[in-house]
């Protein structure tokens, strides 16, 4: 049925409810916080449909013809135009009827149709703040159809009546498709399509304006929504779509800048929150998660996901530390612990192969060790500062004051020798040392218990360094013969054996590196030659150091993962790297050397692992 022969067809619109979406696009009931009224008509106000107009029947004779005139015509002047029998177009039509071809009642007639159709047209112009304003609109066409239907500006006025009305439908179409979640943001069907329709009927509709705000809107709102979800690629799709439908205004802008706020603080929160998590047990699995998070939401190559990303990479491989890192521990009496230097984890091939010249199978068979984790060494040797804290603050009796005596430096001889009351505290000839010395002197036993006690007095876990791990330190990512490398040393390598060296009496050493001097005979302080890439001082010369293991002849069936080769009980213990006094033989990366774990002399001390 035609929407003029309807002429009215009820507008009535209750509060529309703006419809939200999941992440695949599908429509669901809005729930209560998502709720944005619209267009609220209340059901009274509705509007019905208007009845043909039939006009009230008025006796016309030639005795009551003018003074009928003169009512109608008075009725005219005061706009009473067919509200009953003495309203001027129903006199009108009475008196044509009873005297067609007068042409005076053809002119009031006329006017009286005129003013119909002004009436007509002021109801349509009220339609946008008086919704009930088109039944009055239809009613005054109902008036204009019965009397003049043939008329010109009739027509022209039921023309536009008929574009009101289908505008109208178009809007309610638009409302109940838009309270679905229908918005139609493809362009294919859906609210906006109506609403842009009843606007094109209508230019200016309000109704179908407030429809194409509420459109985006919703929109918007399905944006924030993907967003709370932490889905801003839909989010991205949403505002993407609700920016087509205002392009000149800025509410898609201004909604778009909010929800990059949103991000971004979320983006933040997720960074921060993974971070705090790693210190927690269990904490790099939870921050693991947060990154997958933040990864999907953050922008390619987003910094914060960069951050996380590393601190998880660190934490996993060095707790709260970070690779080179130089620490301290403080002990509970006060005072710090050795400085600590944090070494990357990585992969080595420890030992040495059959060719290397002065290798033994004791260095044998070569294989590939790998730290998944990495490790704090001390920077330097441990000295007899350092450990004179330990023996003051403990009752343990090192084993070279117990037995009396140790192995020194003669200077007449040239050789090592047994001489009593030399114990840690002598240097290597059996004068008192300075602090910054290295300790020597010291038994397996001793380094074990200096140790123990510096995990007691930090609350970390010290111990001495595998036999892995101090070679995986010496060669600090070279694998040559030598520490440094293959052939001679370069400058200030490391205290070592060189042919250009002497002793207070003008000795020189028989078995040495050929063109080499460091400047000293026997121990210096420690950390005077530079430090190799690890930032560790010493580890090529100055003195041997003890080691965690038990001495095995081989590394057959030892273990992989680079952990100390202990037996409980075990009496004899590995020493590693150079000293001031080792040949260049002994002076090789891979070299090792087992002793009794009592043993004590002026060239062999040790250093210390933390676990991180």
């Amino acid at each position: 049925m035609g929407l003029r022969a309807l002429v009215g067809s009820g507008i009535a619109v209750l509060a529309l409810l703006v419809g939200c979406s999941d992440r695949d696009g599908k429509t669901s009931a809005p729930p209560a916080a998502t709720r944005a009224p619209i267009i609220t008509v209340s059901a009274d106000q509705a509007v019905s449909p208007v009845p043909a107009w039939r006009a009230p029947a008025v006796a016309v004779d030639a005795g009551n013809a003018a003074a009928l005139r003169k009512r109608a015509d008075a009725a005219l002047a005061a706009r009473d135009l067919y509200a009953s029998a003495d309203s001027a177009i129903p006199i009108y039509l009475a008196l044509r009827g009873f005297a067609p071809t007068d042409r005076a009642v053809a002119a009031g007639l006329d006017r009286a149709v005129a003013l119909l159709l002004l009436e007509g047209e002021a109801a349509l112009k009220r339609i946008d703040e008086e919704p009930l304003a088109l039944r009055e609109a239809h009613q005054a066409a109902a008036v204009a159809r019965a009397v003049a239907p043939e008329h010109r500006k009739v027509e022209a006025y039921l023309e536009r009546l008929d574009r009101a009305d289908q505008a109208q439908e178009a809007n309610r179409l638009g409302e109940e498709a838009l309270n679905a979640g229908r918005i139609g943001e493809t362009g294919q069907g859906g609210a906006l399509t109506q609403f842009r329709e009843a606007l094109e009927l209508r230019p200016g509709d309000v109704r179908a304006a407030q429809g194409i705000a509420a459109a985006e809107s919703a929109l918007i709102r399905r944006a924030e929504v993907a967003a709370d979800r932490d889905d801003y690629a839909q989010a991205e799709r949403w505002l993407a779509a609700a920016a087509q439908v205002r392009p000149k205004l800025d509410t898609a802008a201004d909604a778009q800048g909010r929800i990059a706020a949103q991000r971004l603080a979320r983006i933040g929160h997720l960074r921060d929150a993974g971070v705090a998590a790693l210190p927690r047990p269990g904490g790099i699995d939870e921050a693991r998660g947060l990154l997958a998070t933040l990864l999907r939401i953050a922008p390619a190559g987003d910094p914060a996901a960069i951050e996380l990303r590393e601190r998880i990479e660190l934490a996993t491989h060095y707790g709260l530390f970070r690779p080179g890192q130089v620490f301290t521990d403080a002990m509970n009496f006060g005072g710090r612990g050795p400085a600590m230097v944090v070494i990357p984890h990585g992969a080595f091939r420890m030992g040495a192969d059959a060719v290397e010249s002065g290798s033994s199978d004791a260095e044998r068979p070569l294989r590939t060790i790998r730290f998944d984790r990495g490790l704090a060494m001390s920077r330097y040797e441990i000295t007899v500062g350092e450990f004179r804290r330990f023996m003051n603050s403990t009752k343990h009796r090192a084993r070279a004051t117990r037995r009396g005596y140790s192995t020194a430096y003669d200077e007449r001889s040239g050789n090592l020798v047994r001489r009593g009351g030399v114990d840690w505290r002598s240097d290597y000839a059996g004068r008192p040392a300075a602090d910054n010395m290295p300790v020597v002197h010291v038994s397996a036993k001793d380094a074990v218990a200096y140790t123990e006690w510096l995990s007691a007095i930090t609350g970390q876990r010290y111990r001495l360094p595998s036999e892995a791990e101090f070679e995986y330190a010496l060669r600090a990512g070279t694998q040559g013969r030598f520490p440094w490398g293959d052939g001679s040393p370069p400058a200030r390598a490391g205290n070592l054996t060189g042919s250009l060296d002497a002793s207070p009496s003008g000795r020189h050493w028989r078995n040495a590196f050929d063109r080499y001097s460091d400047g000293a005979w026997g121990p210096t302080p420690v950390g005077r030659y530079a430090p190799n890439a690890f930032g560790l001082h010493d580890m090529a010369g100055n003195v041997s150091e003890w080691v965690a293991d038990c001495w095995h002849d081989n590394y057959r069936r030892a273990p992989r993962d680079g952990a100390a080769w202990f037996n409980p009980g075990c009496r004899t213990r590995v020493l590693r790297g150079p000293s001031w006094s080792s040949s260049p033989a002994q002076s090789r990366a891979a070299w090792r050397q087992g002793t009794s774990a009592d043993t004590t002399n002026g060239r062999l001390g040790f250093r210390v692992v933390r676990e991180i």
